[in-house]
């Protein structure tokens, strides 16, 4: 795939301060005022004021200047105007949500692998006569990329398209009438198109290396307040990924994961029409009301939100 990486987004938010503050809690490094960084994945979220939190721009990295021009070419077939396109970057929005996506050529990052736990079952014992290496963590959580985000749209199915007949995004699964689920690089997806009455930015999603982070991050997160929690601890069915979602002060949710599908070769992975509550989790608690219709989404519809 010419498309490798969703490297970063922008998020308005009416007090940025207060935003800024969870996500350094939640465990992003602030590299200077309002940008933050995963420990892989450089600097992937900035914060700016906005009237009504909103996903305001995301960046994808592409190999070449070639991928490029293909991009280019599909959103003028489209009939989508190229706000700007040079050999090192093409900017275009996307209608219905007014979301501003860029594509830049940039290298393909190398990741130091996690260590692999090692778990004990029936009949296997993969670790003898010690305790769990996860117990004895201590270190703050952090995570090590921006894995995916998902956005709220009026009109789902061209939001896909652009994303996919457009930028050239991969579908990897969908959920009728729904969610489109986009990968641009090869994890299963980057870029969740849902469908929904207003345009929002639903969740950002943060990978860790094991389910024992992403409990152990979540932990810490509701120890300092616990009004954060929102759903979790479960496992995906779509995806497949391990999951905890917590609430930051605006009202976006922000998600720990780990262990998420990944489609190395495209021509192996045959994408599915998922329905029902089983496209949504395969265990875990029940999700609340408030995850699938956020409490402020009618102040979304009525632009009624407070600055």
């Amino acid at each position: 795939m010419s498309l490798h990486r969703l490297a970063s987004v922008t998020m308005g938010v009416p007090d940025p301060a207060a935003v800024g503050d969870y996500y350094r809690d939640f465990g992003l490094t602030e590299t200077s005022p309002g940008r933050f960084a995963t420990t892989d994945g450089g600097e992937q979220l900035t914060i700016v004021r906005a009237p009504a939190r909103r996903l305001n721009a995301l960046r994808i990295e592409v190999d070449d200047p070639d991928d490029l021009g293909r991009a280019a070419r599909s959103l003028r077939d489209m009939e989508i105007p190229v706000d700007h396109h040079d050999e090192d970057r093409l900017e275009a929005v996307e209608r219905v949500t007014g979301l501003r996506v860029t594509l830049k050529v940039a290298p393909r990052r190398e990741v130091a692998p996690a260590p692999a736990p090692l778990y004990n079952g029936p009949g296997r014992i993969d670790r003898p006569d010690v305790r769990a290496a996860a117990v004895e963590r201590t270190e703050r959580v952090r995570p090590r990329k921006l894995g995916h985000v998902v956005i709220g749209s009026p009109d789902e199915d061209a939001s896909r398209r652009f994303f996919s007949d457009g930028l050239g995004l991969k579908l990897s699964d969908r959920v009728p009438g729904l969610a489109s689920f986009l990968r641009c690089s090869v994890d299963h997806h980057n870029v969740l198109v849902q469908a929904a009455p207003t345009t929002f930015l639903h969740h950002t999603a943060w990978e860790v290396d094991d389910v024992d982070e992403v409990g152990r991050g979540a932990t810490a997160m509701l120890e300092q307040d616990p009004g954060r929690h929102v759903w979790g601890l479960g496992r995906h069915h779509i995806g497949s990924n391990f999951f905890w979602y917590l609430k930051d002060p605006a009202g976006n949710f922000s998600e720990y994961y780990s262990d998420l599908d990944e489609i190395v070769q495209d021509q192996l992975w045959s994408p599915e029409t998922i329905e029902g509550a089983r496209g949504l989790y395969n265990w875990g608690p029940p999700p609340p009301p408030s995850f699938l219709k956020p409490e402020d989404l009618a102040a979304h519809m009525a632009g009624t939100h407070s600055t």
